[in-house]
Order: structure tokens, then C-alpha cells, then sequence
């Protein structure tokens, strides 16, 4: 194995969908990745022709993971479509319900899918050995145990104002089909202090105003309570800060759209400055993908899969690039954007900014969360209706937990002329662009240590997982 200049991982655990990544090694490090994503869905095919608003019912099952950011993706292009907007209160219960999945989802995937990884046998040297395997090993970890309970109980939200999840149809284009009670706003408030008890018990061992206002790199490794202390820890014994770093350029389309603006901010981040990125210049990038067509933005784009798989090619997964450039999406990316200090020290990336940054949104969703349910207002008008045109197009810009979601829509004839999707991991897990230019995840694998004889890297496998994968709405 250590004669051998290349190697295949995959398919990986702990990973929604399928995933390959093909590795080049010199020196007992990768001096060259190509990720594929060997699976091919059609989604953006199945809408063709159909009503506008089947889009509210089939774009969710893309993924049962993250089906309400789909949701709330498919609702924001039909509104740009026909002109129309949730009403205030309607966005707030809307970004309530969204958030309940997204932080759900950070904490499945802290306690799940990487955490776990540290209590494999070739670390039981560490000093931090026996407490991770108490608390993170499969099935009989304490900590996987204490967190599916606390979201089964924050997920009653979503029984209460979305119906069901996943794939709830209670988001729509003007605003949210449950009016909540006065019963359902105590009910909502109850759950959320119960997770804020999870939280501040075992995630972060203290209040999350405390972890909230962690300012530097140094704040953090401070931090020694919970299970976010163990992870330091575990981070700083093995330089996980250096492991896995990006390009440092992120984007996030902005999470939670209200009338007064976002909860988390949008924008681009590069060069150490905040812009407001140009939507115009997104583009797909099609020269390593499995797909036939040019380079497009997806309003001008089309999915047609390329089924002799021709050479030069590698994975069904497009490249999206903005402004001819990759950049990374997710939670590290929309808490630096938004300008919290910790995040914009921790800015140049690799496995413990990624992991630290859903960490930290983790505690400041929740925190807008308390603030959404105590401003609802049982009288208020929660949706308002619209006609969808005959004509039109419209852009449904959110953030997903894993980073920027974009469904690009356009209308002819009442139907659907085009749909085209690019997903948080389709940003971050692309292949190769027409410059030869790798996604953040290739990108971010150069360099990472594989010992001799390993066939399934530890090392590689930290850096694929801080990106949290989901490769079923990658290539959709």
C-alpha cells in the first residue's frame, strides 16, 4: 500500500448518499484529490413540464435531511416568480421552522457522523481516549443517546406549525399555512428551553451566551466544559486547525430572510473583506462532470446527464463557480460573513474552524430562535395568496445547514421550462472547472497525512466530514 501513488476511499460511512474520493499520495501525504459523487437523481428532469407548484412538493425529497431548506428555496423562487412575499409574521414562523431543521441537523452531525471518528482504535494512546469513546461511540455513546432525545423533543415544533417532517408543505410562497395559538406559542417556547437545557448540560457545558461571545482562536481553546470542550481538546492535541484548510473564500446567500433583514447576513468573504456578491455571475461548469451543455448560470442551464460517462469527466456533480472562482458554503462561512469575531479568526479554515463554526451557530440559532417565538402574534396574518403567472422566472436564494442553496426557476406557458438546483455540497464537494481549478473539498485534501497501509484514511476522513456531506442533493 505505501508503494501505491494512488488511492480510492469510498464509499463513506456516516454520509448521506454516495461518495468517492479518489486520492494521488507522494510523500505519505495527498498531493491530489477528485471527488466524485457517483450517484445521478434527475430532479431538475422530473420538474420540466409540470405546474409551478408541484416544485413545493417534489424539490423536498431531494433530501429527508435538509427538506425544509428545499422548501423554503422552492417557496422563495415561486414568490420571486409571481411577485409576492411572506407577510411578516409569516416569515418569522417560516425562519422558526427552518432553523429548527437546520440546527437539528448541526447536532446530529456533531454527535453522529463526527465525533465518532475519535474513538477509532488508532487513537486510544490519546489522553482524551476513554472520554470520547463514553461519550461518541456507535450506538452506545452517551452523547448520541442524550441528542436524538433532545431532538425528537425541538422537532415537536415542527409537528406543530409544519404538520411533518420531513417534507412539509406548510411553507409557501406568501408566508406559512399555521396560524400558531397562544397554546401552540407556550408549547413552541417550552421546547426550545428544554433544548437550551441540552445545549447548556452536555453540548457546551455552560450558557450559550457565554460560548455566543467566545471573540478568538484563543477564547476557544479555552473553553474546556461539554462535550464542545472535549472536541478543543481532542482538536488541539491533533492540530486539527491546520488539517483541511480551504481557498478563504466563502459564501452565503443569508439564512433566515425577514422584513428587516436576515438573521445571518449574505455576502462574499475574500481578501479579509465582506462584499455583497454579484448573483449574476454564478455559473456551472461542466467540463469535469458527467453532463452535457456549456457553462451557464442556472437560469440559462440545463441538466442533461452524459450517459456514455465520457473520459476527462469524474463525477455527475456540476462546478459551480462564482465569478469564475469556487468558494465554500456552511455555517463557518455565514457566521464569519455575519461578522462574529470567533469565526473571523478562525477564517483560513481546516477541520476545527468548520467544526467550531457550527458549534457556534449552533448556540446563536438558538438564541434567534427564543427571540422569533416571543414575537409571534397569534392575530397576526400568517400567509397571504398570490396568482402564478404564465410567464416568469424566479431565484430562491437560503441557506440550508450545510451551506448556500439556490433554485433557479423559469415559467412558460403556465408550466415549468427550467429548473435548475445548485446544493451546499454541489458548491463544496465540485469537481475540477474548465482551468483545472479544484472544489474547496479537493482543494482542501492536499496535504492531509496518510499513514502507510491505510486504506481508509483517518485524516482524510476528518477533513470530508467537517464539511458535513450530503451527497444525495448534490447531484440532484
Amino acid at each position: 500500500m505505501s508503494d501505491t501513488p494512488r488511492l480510492v476511499v469510498g464509499p463513506f460511512n456516516r454520509v448521506e448518499g454516495d461518495l468517492e474520493v479518489h486520492l494521488d499520495l507522494a510523500g505519505g501525504r495527498v498531493a491530489a484529490a477528485r471527488v466524485n459523487s457517483p450517484l445521478y437523481r434527475g430532479f431538475e428532469r422530473m420538474l420540466e413540464g409540470r405546474a409551478p407548484s408541484d416544485a413545493l412538493t417534489l424539490t423536498p425529497r431531494i433530501c429527508g435531511i435538509c427538506s425544509i431548506s428545499q422548501s423554503a428555496a422552492a417557496a422563495r423562487a415561486l414568490g420571486a416568480a409571481m411577485g409576492l412575499a411572506p407577510t411578516d409574521q409569516g416569515a418569522w414562523l417560516a425562519a422558526l421552522i427552518h432553523a429548527v431543521e437546520n440546527v437539528s441537523d448541526h447536532l446530529v452531525h456533531f454527535n453522529l457522523f463526527f465525533m465518532p471518528d475519535f474513538t477509532r482504535p488508532c487513537y486510544a494512546a490519546r489522553p482524551w481516549y476513554p472520554r470520547a469513546v463514553a461519550r461518541f461511540a456507535a450506538i452506545e455513546g452517551q452523547a448520541g443517546r442524550a441528542a436524538i432525545a433532545a431532538r425528537s423533543g425541538l422537532m415537536h415544533i415542527l409537528g406543530l406549525m409544519a404538520g411533518k417532517w420531513p417534507h412539509t408543505l406548510a411553507l409557501q410562497p406568501g408566508g406559512v399555512t399555521r396560524t400558531p395559538g397562544p397554546r401552540d406559542i407556550l408549547r413552541i417556547q417550552t421546547e426550545l428551553r428544554m433544548f437550551r437545557k441540552h445545549l447548556e448540560t452536555q453540548v457546551f457545558g455552560g450558557r450559550l451566551e457565554d460560548f455566543a461571545a467566545l471573540a478568538s482562536v484563543a477564547d476557544l481553546l479555552r473553553w474546556d466544559r461539554g462535550d464542545a470542550g472535549l472536541f478543543v481538546e481532542i482538536a488541539a492535541d491533533l492540530d486539527l486547525d491546520r488539517l483541511g484548510r480551504g481557498a478563504g473564500r466563502y459564501l452565503s446567500f443569508g439564512a433566515y430572510p425577514l422584513a428587516e433583514g436576515h438573521g445571518f447576513a449574505p455576502g462574499l468573504w475574500q481578501a479579509g473583506a465582506v462584499t455583497a456578491p454579484d448573483m449574476a455571475v454564478i455559473a456551472e461548469d461542466l467540463s469535469h462532470a458527467w453532463m452535457l451543455g456549456g457553462t451557464a448560470h442556472p437560469f440559462d442551464g440545463v441538466t442533461r446527464p452524459d450517459e456514455t460517462m465520457r473520459a476527462g469527466a469524474y463525477s455527475w456533480c456540476k462546478a459551480p463557480r462564482l465569478g469564475g472562482q469556487p468558494v465554500e458554503v456552511g455555517a463557518l462561512a455565514r457566521q464569519l460573513i455575519d461578522g462574529h469575531p470567533l469565526a473571523r479568526d478562525l477564517a483560513g479554515g481546516g477541520v476545527l474552524a468548520r467544526v467550531a463554526g457550527r458549534l457556534l451557530e449552533l448556540a446563536r440559532t438558538q438564541l434567534l430562535m427564543e427571540t422569533w417565538a416571543a414575537a409571534l402574534d397569534p392575530g397576526a396574518v400568517f400567509m397571504v395568496q398570490g396568482r402564478m403567472p404564465e410567464t416568469g422566472a424566479g431565484a430562491g436564494l437560503v441557506e440550508a445547514a450545510r451551506g448556500s442553496l439556490g433554485h433557479w426557476l423559469r415559467i412558460e406557458g403556465g408550466k415549468i421550462a427550467s429548473y435548475q438546483i445548485i446544493a451546499p455540497t454541489t458548491w463544496n464537494f465540485s469537481p475540477r472547472d474548465a482551468q483545472g481549478v479544484p472544489g474547496p473539498l479537493e482543494a482542501a485534501l492536499v496535504g492531509a497525512p496518510v499513514a502507510p497501509g491505510e486504506d481508509s484514511p483517518v485524516a482524510v476522513q476528518h477533513v470530508v466530514r467537517s464539511f458535513d456531506p450530503c451527497m444525495v442533493c448534490t447531484v440532484h
